[in-house]
């Protein structure tokens, strides 16, 4: 997702995926789920009680299971190489589109690092100019990687497991951040799904930095009966949100929309997002823009692809 959207985009996807704690009158009960081998999947008590609500401890479990899936989806999507094709529509006051703008990227995994190749601007191929400095850039990142040190593999596996550290934390946070209800069952891609809406709590006090935002925000999401993952999610900005010491401003009502897919009965993918964002930067340009992304043709590499230099790539499976 690359655009001036991208902090709040990936904020947002931060977000809800992870969520935590929450009650709510059940509209439709919900029967433990079958429990899978791999990754072996904790038995949930998500009996209602008498009059068909759910506990907020219930609410608790189903969403730290949903987001130690998540964590582990997250691994198994490094396995998968995609087409990724943006629109960015730039929007007058009323919400008008004036001018659109259209990339495509390829994904790819270079030595465990997700990059992103350009390939199309506005549905045209690029100028051979243009594709030589993108070849050139993907030809630099295969160069580093297999240069690193051992002393820099370490830092930055070091740095990545902060990183997951962090996420695990955020989770806690979550967990006090929100009120969830349940508020019945729809399909999603065909397949079954609960629905559940999410409000600020009254009094949530951050122990992180980067959850300062969460009072800021609420939702709903859909969270498949099955694989207990995140199928689809709808968020909200609520108030205006300052970043960067104030050099930007995203304003209430900037919204963000996600649906996944389940690829390869092993995995769920991104297969839809837009977002509609009204912000301002340095407190001084503001831009109201909207962003739709598809993300297709998934394809699984092998494990013990080698690669050699730019254009050598092994067929996928």
């Amino acid at each position: 997702m690359r655009s001036p959207l991208v902090f709040l985009t990936v904020l947002l996807l931060g977000v809800l995926p992870s969520v935590g704690q929450g009650s709510s009158p059940a509209a439709d009960p919900l029967p433990a789920p079958t429990t899978s081998p791999e990754p072996a999947k904790p038995v949930l008590d998500l009996t209602p009680d008498a009059n068909g609500s759910l506990f907020q401890t219930q609410m608790q479990q189903l969403f730290r299971v949903v987001a130690a899936n998540d964590l582990e989806n997250d691994k198994r999507q490094r396995d998968y190489t995609y087409i990724e094709r943006d629109v960015q529509n730039k929007l007058d006051g009323k919400g008008k589109t004036q001018s659109t703008e259209t990339k495509t990227f390829e994904i790819l995994e270079i030595y465990g690092e997700s990059v992103q190749r350009l390939v199309e601007k506005n549905d045209k191929p690029l100028s051979k100019k243009d594709a030589d400095k993108e070849e050139e850039k993907i030809q630099k990142i295969i160069d580093k990687r297999k240069n690193e040190s051992e002393s820099d593999r370490r830092k930055r596996e070091e740095r990545e497991e902060k990183d997951r550290e962090d996420g695990r934390k955020f989770v806690t946070e979550v967990a006090d951040a929100y009120n969830f209800k349940l508020v019945g069952s729809e399909k999603v891609g065909g397949r079954d799904a609960w629905v559940i809406d999410g409000e600020p709590r009254p009094g949530f006090v951050p122990h992180m930095k980067e959850a300062k935002f969460l009072s800021k925000f609420h939702g709903r999401v859909w969270i498949d009966k099955t694989d207990l993952q995140l199928a689809k999610m709808d968020v909200e900005c609520l108030d205006t949100i300052s970043f960067g010491l104030f050099l930007a401003r995203f304003h209430k009502g900037s919204r963000l929309m996600l649906e996944q897919t389940r690829v390869n009965d092993e995995v769920w993918l991104p297969a839809h997002v837009t977002a509609k964002i009204d912000a301002r930067l340095a407190l001084v340009k503001g831009v109201n823009v909207g962003l739709d992304q598809t993300f297709r043709d998934y394809k699984k590499f092998r494990a013990t692809s080698k690669i050699v230099k730019v254009g050598d790539v092994d067929e996928p499976k």
